[in-house]
């Protein structure tokens, strides 16, 4: 029966040291954590591996070496419970930090400790009486009648610290609050089974298996934090780009509607109500925070082109070919494409400017195509590459990972070509 309980301690201890191995790769590689996390998870990893380590060989010498083996096994079993007992208060400085509070002046951390130097004395006083445990002659290990005794202080910490957690829970994330739980519960566990059967070395997997599961719980936390900050500066940056449009494309109607009051009274009540509709809609469209449907972009480019058109009546011509509108796409992505096309296209001195919007869809992608005569509008500069098509390019990439070339025209003219992936665009 020994025979079978000191292969299956080997085991246990086996297989902690691949789970403290795996920790301590992970804790050295990955650095989402701030460097005092991370100088935390490394040197945790490296006690338990070391803890491990010492578990590993005093079940080796048990298994392997006979009565010489005795003082070998006797010393690393000492190790392995003093290594093991500094995970706690580690523990507790990691949960004073993440709590933000100074460790030199936590009252839980004091209590800990006195624990631990609890334990310590018993481990140290068991050398000479053996009363918890002992290595015989014959290099066999036996558990004492005091050995529950041993396992109190380490059993008060943890439960105490559970406590700590209970009070301080508005304090930590969902996310912390299971590992932390989890962290405790997986040793505690453990060390209730290990009281029950003789032997049996449990806590040795509970701990680097809880520890581990830890690791990787704070971290999946601090992964989806990041996620969400990274979403909300998007939409930021996305907001302050559609704020950054409307003076813009403002004033230039309002430039439109004054110059035509003077002209044509009547023309400008037309263009008036035909502004009024396209704010209107475009004030409905920048209130929400999801792409619009297309057709709703094509009425808001619509208005926009009849105010110019009231204005350039001779000078501007708008051709529709847009059979596919089944998609979405970010409000204000289209018209102010147009308006870059009228505002360097419509010249007295030169040709009429022609537009054609068009739409398409291939098997992968939803695509839009603005074509006009006239000069290429590409920018030219800094101050238009922040306030134009940059602008539209940008939020196109944020919202729904579409991109937008532009390319000379053939004829004379400018392209310009949206590719939207039909994964964000139906």
């Amino acid at each position: 029966m020994n025979e079978w309980i000191d292969l299956l301690n080997f085991s246990i201890a086996a297989a902690g040291l691949v789970v403290t191995v795996l920790g301590v790769i992970l804790s050295f590689r990955i650095h989402y954590f701030d460097p005092k996390e991370r100088t935390f998870f490394i040197s945790f990893f490296l006690v338990m591996f070391a803890y491990v380590s010492s578990d590993l060989i005093t079940n080796l010498s048990l298994l392997l070496v006979g009565p010489e083996g005795a003082f070998q096994s006797r010393l690393f079993l000492f190790l392995e419970s003093l290594l093991s007992s500094l995970l706690i208060p580690m523990f507790t400085l990691f949960f004073v930090h993440t709590l933000g509070e100074d460790w030199r002046k936590s009252n839980l951390l004091r209590i800990i400790l006195a624990l631990w130097s609890i334990y310590v004395v018993m481990l140290i006083s068991n050398l000479a009486a053996g009363n918890f445990y002992r290595i015989t002659g014959a290099n066999t290990y036996e558990r004492g009648a005091s050995y529950p005794w041993l396992l109190v202080p380490p059993a008060l910490q943890i439960l105490i610290l559970l406590a700590a957690i209970v009070r301080s829970r508005h304090k930590l994330s969902k996310g912390q609050r299971q590992a932390f739980y989890s962290y405790l519960l997986g040793p505690l566990i453990a060390m209730l089974i290990q009281m029950r059967f003789y032997g049996l070395l449990l806590i040795v997997f509970g701990t680097t298996l809880s520890g581990l599961f830890m690791y990787i719980q704070l971290l999946w936390d601090l992964v989806e934090n990041i996620i969400a900050k990274t979403k909300e500066n998007e939409q930021q940056r996305t907001d302050i780009l559609l704020l950054q449009m409307r003076p813009h494309f403002i004033y230039n109607t309002m430039s439109s509607i004054y110059y035509l009051c003077a002209i044509d009274a009547k023309k400008a009540q037309q263009v008036i109500e035909d502004f009024t509709t396209y704010l209107r809609k475009n004030f409905s469209a920048l209130s929400r925070k999801e792409l619009i449907p297309f057709e709703e972009e094509l009425e808001h480019t619509r208005a926009y082109l009849a105010v110019e058109k009231a204005r350039y009546e001779k000078l501007l011509f708008v051709e529709y070919d847009t059979p596919y509108t089944a998609f979405r796409l970010p409000p204000l992505t289209l018209q102010p494409i147009v308006e870059n096309a009228v505002k360097h296209g419509v010249d007295p001195e030169l040709s009429p400017l022609y537009i054609t919007i068009r739409t398409r869809r291939s098997d992968t992608e939803s695509i839009l195509i603005v074509e006009n005569t006239g000069p290429d509008y590409r920018p030219a500069s800094d101050d238009e590459i922040h306030t134009g098509l940059a602008n539209v390019t940008e939020r196109l990439h944020l919202m729904c990972s579409a991109s937008l070339e532009i390319t000379p025209r053939k004829e004379g003219g400018t392209v310009v070509t949206i590719r939207i992936p039909l994964t964000t665009s139906t």
